[in-house]
């Protein structure tokens, strides 16, 4: 049954291409994710709503930003079962 699960992201816009480059040291980790997309009216959010969802292979609509919009360190939710999840966060 799917639920959601919260991620802390750690966002770079304006890079040199979309990718998701690992979890930080930081505690709590944050998934650190680099998007070409611009700080502007949302588009990097979306740009990182975008990528984790066809990382985990899931429909986009499955994955909104909850915290930190206009922040580069936001929290992430993805609506995926717990074990997916924690498949997909062992891959990265």
């Amino acid at each position: 049954m799917p639920s959601g699960q919260i991620i802390n992201v750690k966002v770079t816009p304006k890079s040199s291409g979309d990718s998701i480059t690992g979890w930080t040291d930081s505690s709590p980790a944050e998934l650190s994710v680099r998007v070409t997309a611009p700080p502007d009216k949302g588009k990097a959010n979306e740009a990182v709503c975008k990528l984790i969802a066809k990382s985990l292979g899931i429909p986009k609509s499955s994955v909104e930003v909850v915290r930190g919009h206009a922040s580069r360190h936001k929290q992430v939710s993805v609506d995926v079962s717990e074990e997916t999840f924690e498949k997909w966060k062992a891959s990265i």
